[in-house]
């Protein structure tokens, strides 16, 4: 169960973390703590799963690199060893399990469309992958979700 202190610390992390060589002191000025407090419901909150990542975003686009949303219709059976290998490509992100016809939903980021054709194609000749869905993104739209925890 989260606590006050746990919520609190969560609705500052959605906005940033610091960038200096002590950033989570900076942030627990924030929250009204001290680091080594904010460290352990950190750890605390990412072992219990509330917490997933914590991390920079980068352009991608201005780094050189374009994305794609894929979609694969994944034998219930082979789910497990896709999602494995799936994941094991560096631009992969955003990896998840969905209901329907098509139940293996993730993004996928490189630096060119050979690049993305050849992991593309591997992928879609692994065990258990009966069909693939590309749907290579041609305009960003950026949303910036933040849940206020009270």
């Amino acid at each position: 169960m989260l606590t006050a202190f746990d919520k609190k610390l969560l609705n500052v992390l959605q906005a940033g973390l610091p960038i200096s060589s002590r950033p989570f002191a900076d942030l627990a000025q924030e929250v009204d703590s001290d680091e080594i407090t904010v460290l352990e419901r950190v750890r605390f909150l990412k072992k219990e799963g509330y917490l997933r990542r914590i991390g920079p975003f980068f352009d991608s686009e201005k780094m050189g690199y374009k994305g794609t949303l894929v979609a694969l219709r994944v034998i219930p059976e082979f789910m497990k060893s896709v999602v494995e290998v799936v994941n094991r490509y560096p631009g992969t992100t955003h990896n998840y399990e969905r209901n329907g016809k098509y139940n293996l939903w993730f993004t996928l980021l490189t630096p060119n469309e050979n690049l993305r054709q050849n992991i593309l194609g591997e992928i879609a000749s692994l065990p258990g992958v009966e069909a693939i869905l590309n749907l290579a993104s041609h305009k960003k739209y950026k949303v910036n979700v933040q849940f206020n925890l009270k």
